[in-house]
C-alpha cells in the first residue's frame, strides 16, 4: 500500500532552513514513509506528550516529525533539533511589558485545561538559534530584509519586526520549536511527488495545491452536471469560499473537455472580497486565472447601465433620507383627512422613519423586481419585522411614486434602479449569457434583482454554483430564494458544510451565543472545529486612550503567544471615523496600524490593519480585536423609529458583530465602553466569554 503524502507549511519552512547536503538522506526517507509510515520502534516512533498521534523517524542527525491519517502521510516538521518533546505551560512571568492588565490576558490567551497547551515561551526570551545570514538566503529571503531580520534577538524583536507574514512564518519556524499538536491543525499542501520538495527547495516550484478535507472535497465535484443550479451552505470558516475557489478550477477543467473556450465569473459582494479572491485564484490557477474574471455583482450592473451612455449618479443614504422626508411630506398633503382609510395611511407614514422607508421602497419593492401594487400587496416581505395591510402598503405605494420622482427630478438612481435597469438591458441583448459558467459566493447578501442579473450572465443554470449562509447577511432584509429568479430552484442540489476549518471552537461557540435573537436560521449550520484554543476576552474601557493602551497589550502578548507578527492582528470598527481614530492612537504608542477601505485593503501589509466590521466580511485574521465603539453610537437608532423597528435593526447589528467575531482565528478580543446602554455591547455569557474588569 502507497501513502499520498501531504505536509504543513511548518514542514517547508524549515526545509528551507536545512543545508543542501542534508536533502538527498531527506527526501530518501520521505520516500520510505510513502511506502510505510508505522512505527517500528526503531527508527519510526511514536512521540509522547501530545495530544494528537505524532510520530518522528529518525535519519542520521534529523528528525522527520508525521502524523498518520486514513492514507495520508502529513510531514509536519524537519530540524537537527532533538527536543521535538512536549513542553510545559505558557510561562508569562518576566515579559517585557510590566502591566497587570497584560499578565491576565497573557493567561487568559493560555487554551483551557483540557486542550494542549503551546511550548514555553516569554516576550523577552532570546531566540533558541540565532538569525543569520546564511540562515535568511537559505530561506529564500528579500536581502533588503536582512537588517530588520538581524537585529531581532528576542521573541518580542521577531513580533514587531515591520516583515510579510509568510516571511515572518518561516524566521519562526526557523529558530524556534515548534508545537506540533498546533501544526497538526495547519492546512494541508499536497506534496505529490518527492522530486517536488526538491524543486521546491532550489526555488523551482513556488507552491504546492491546498489539500481539502473530505467534507469540502465532496462538494467541488458534486452536482457539477446536475440539472439546475447548486447551493452550498455553511457557516464561518467552513470552507465555502475555498470550495468556490475549487469549483471555478473544476469548471475549468469540464467547459475545456466539452471543447469550449472557457469563461467564468466568480462574484462576490464586497470589494475587499474581489481583492482575496483574486490572490487566491492566481495561486491556485496560474496562467489559468485569466479565464476567470473576480468581479463583485454590482460592478458588472453599473457597467451595463453605463452603457446607456452615461455614468450613475448614486444617492448616498443621507440624500435618500432627506429625499424622503420630502416624499413624505408631499403625500401626507395629498391626503384626505376626512377619510378613514386615508387616516389610516397618514398614520403609517407619520410613524416610520425615513431609513425604514428608504429600506421598504428600495430593497424590499425595487430590489425585489416588484413592478406592481398588486405584486407588493401579495408579497410576503421576509425579513421585514413592521407587518403592512393592504392600505398600508397602498401608503408606500404611493409614497413610491413620489419619491422616485423627485429622486429623478435630481438626476440621481439608486443601486436598485441600476441594478433593474442592467438586467432589463441583459434579458433584452446580447450582453445575456458572456459567461459559460458563474460562481456567486456571499450571495445572501446580494438584492434578489442583483442575483437574477448573475443568472442572466450564465448561459446555462447548470453551470451556477451559489454559496450562503443566511446568519452572515449584513446587508438589507432576507428573502427566499424563489423571491431572487425562477432558475434558483435547488432542490436535491443543496449542500452544507458543517466543519469549522477557521476560527478556534471557544471563538466559535461564543460567538454563536452571542448572535442569539439574531439569527435567521434557526441552528446555525456548524458541527465540528478543527483547532482549540483559548476562550474569547471581553473588556471595558473608559477613554479612548484606555482602548488603545488595552489594545497595543492585547496585540503583543497574543502575537507573541502564538509566534506570529503584528501584521497577524487586525481591529474590526463600526465605522470609518472610528478606525482612523484608532489608526493613529495604536500607531502613536509604537505599534503600527493603518486604516484600509475594501479598495485599499492591502492583506500584505507588515502592520496592524485596521478595516470596518462590514469591509471585513469574508475575510479572516488569526489575531482580531472588535472596538471603537467608544468614539461612535453604535447602532445608529433613527429618532421615533418603532419599537418593532429596533429589533430588525439590532437583530441584523447583531449579526454584523457576529461576522466581525468569527474573522478570528486564533485569538479575539472585544472592547466595549464602561458605560455602554447598547444591549448589543451587553450581556456576554461568562460560559463563553472570559469577562474580565475594566482596563483600569
Amino acid at each position: 500500500m502507497s501513502f499520498e503524502l501531504l505536509h504543513k507549511p511548518t514542514f517547508t519552512n524549515q526545509l528551507l532552513a536545512l543545508p543542501k547536503e542534508y536533502m538527498a538522506q531527506v527526501l530518501e526517507k520521505v520516500e520510505r514513509l510513502r511506502q510505510d509510515p508505522n512505527p517500528d520502534g526503531k527508527v519510526k516512533k511514536k512521540l509522547k506528550g501530545y495530544k494528537h498521534d505524532v510520530y518522528r523517524l529518525r535519519s542520521g542527525d534529523l528528525r522527520i516529525i508525521y502524523t498518520i491519517a486514513a492514507n495520508c502521510v502529513a510531514l509536519l516538521g524537519v530540524a537537527d533539533r532533538k527536543d521535538v518533546y512536549r513542553g510545559q505551560a505558557l510561562d508569562v512571568q518576566g515579559t517585557s511589558i510590566d502591566d497587570e492588565t497584560l499578565k491576565e490576558i497573557a493567561d487568559a490567551l493560555e487554551p483551557a485545561p483540557e486542550q494542549p497547551k503551546p511550548t514555553p515561551i516569554k516576550s523577552n526570551e532570546v531566540l533558541p538559534q540565532p538569525i543569520t545570514s546564511e540562515l535568511l538566503t537559505r530561506l529564500r529571503i528579500d536581502p533588503q530584509l536582512f537588517p530588520s531580520l538581524l537585529a531581532c534577538r528576542t521573541v518580542h524583536d521577531l513580533t514587531k519586526v515591520e516583515v510579510p507574514s509568510e516571511v515572518l512564518d518561516r524566521v519562526f519556524d526557523a529558530v524556534m520549536d515548534p508545537n506540533f499538536d498546533l501544526v497538526v491543525t495547519e492546512p494541508s499542501f499536497v506534496t505529490g511527488p518527492t522530486e517536488n520538495l526538491l524543486r521546491f527547495k532550489e526555488g523551482d516550484l513556488l507552491g504546492f495545491l491546498l489539500k481539502l478535507d473530505q467534507e469540502q472535497e465532496r462538494f467541488v465535484t458534486w452536482a457539477v452536471n446536475a440539472a439546475g443550479p447548486t447551493l452550498l451552505k455553511g457557516g464561518p470558516g467552513t470552507g465555502k469560499s475555498t470550495v468556490a475557489l475549487y469549483r471555478a478550477q473544476q469548471l475549468l477543467t469540464t467547459l475545456r473537455e466539452s471543447g469550449l473556450t472557457p469563461k467564468i465569473l466568480f462574484t462576490t459582494y464586497t470589494n475587499a472580497l474581489v481583492n482575496f479572491s483574486k490572490q487566491l485564484l492566481a495561486s491556485l490557477l496560474g496562467n489559468d486565472a485569466e479565464w476567470v474574471e473576480v468581479r463583485t455583482a454590482d460592478s458588472i450592473a453599473r457597467e451595463i447601465f453605463a452603457n446607456r451612455g452615461a455614468n450613475p449618479n448614486i444617492a448616498s443614504s443621507n440624500i435618500l433620507n432627506s429625499i424622503m422626508r420630502s416624499a413624505v411630506t408631499a403625500t401626507l398633503k395629498s391626503f384626505d383627512r376626512t377619510q378613514l382609510q386615508q387616516q389610516a395611511k397618514i398614520q403609517l407614514l407619520t410613524r416610520l422613519t425615513p431609513d425604514y422607508l428608504v429600506e421598504e421602497v428600495c430593497s424590499v419593492i425595487d430590489g425585489r423586481g416588484m413592478s406592481s401594487l398588486d405584486e407588493y400587496l401579495q408579497a410576503p416581505r421576509a425579513g421585514r419585522s413592521v407587518p403592512l395591510n393592504k392600505t398600508q402598503r397602498s401608503a408606500v405605494w404611493e409614497l413610491r411614486q413620489k419619491f422616485l420622482r423627485l429622486l429623478s427630478a435630481q438626476g440621481m438612481v439608486t443601486w436598485q434602479q441600476i441594478r433593474s435597469i442592467a438586467l432589463n438591458k441583459a434579458l433584452n441583448s446580447d450582453v445575456s449569457a458572456r459567461y459559460d459558467a458563474v460562481l456567486i459566493d456571499e450571495a445572501q447578501d446580494i438584492e434578489p434583482n442583483g442575483l437574477r442579473l448573475l443568472v442572466t450572465m450564465c448561459r446555462d443554470p447548470r453551470r451556477l454554483f451559489v454559496t450562503a449562509d443566511a446568519n452572515q447577511s449584513i446587508y438589507g432584509s432576507s428573502f427566499r430564494w424563489a423571491d431572487a429568479h425562477q432558475d434558483l430552484k435547488f432542490k436535491g442540489r443543496t449542500g452544507v458544510l458543517k466543519t469549522n476549518h477557521r476560527t478556534t471552537k471557544e471563538i466559535a461557540e461564543a460567538a454563536i451565543d452571542y448572535l442569539a435573537n439574531g439569527a435567521i436560521e434557526e441552528e446555525p449550520t456548524l458541527g465540528t472545529y478543527v483547532h482549540s484554543g483559548p476562550q474569547p476576552l471581553v473588556r471595558s474601557v473608559a477613554t479612548l486612550r484606555d482602548e488603545a493602551e488595552l489594545l497595543v497589550r492585547f496585540f503583543k502578548e497574543a502575537a507573541a503567544s502564538f509566534r506570529l507578527g503584528l501584521s497577524a492582528c487586525a481591529v474590526l470598527v463600526p465605522t470609518e471615523k472610528a478606525g482612523k481614530d484608532l489608526a493613529g492612537s495604536l500607531t502613536h504608542l509604537g505599534v503600527r496600524a493603518e486604516f484600509m477601505t475594501g479598495k485599499t485593503l492591502d492583506l500584505n501589509a507588515t502592520h496592524v490593519k485596521v478595516i470596518t466590521l462590514k469591509s471585513a466580511k469574508g475575510l479572516e485574521f488569526p489575531i482580531v480585536a472588535v472596538a471603537g465603539f467608544l468614539s461612535s453610537h453604535y447602532p445608529i437608532i433613527p429618532a421615533g423609529s418603532q419599537h418593532v423597528a429596533i429589533e430588525e435593526i439590532m437583530a441584523r447589528e447583531r449579526r454584523t458583530l457576529f461576522v466581525g467575531m468569527t474573522r478570528s482565528m486564533r485569538a479575539l478580543l472585544v472592547v466595549v465602553p464602561a458605560s455602554t446602554t447598547s444591549p448589543l455591547l451587553d450581556g456576554f455569557d461568562s460560559e463563553y466569554w472570559n469577562v474580565g474588569a475594566s482596563s483600569q
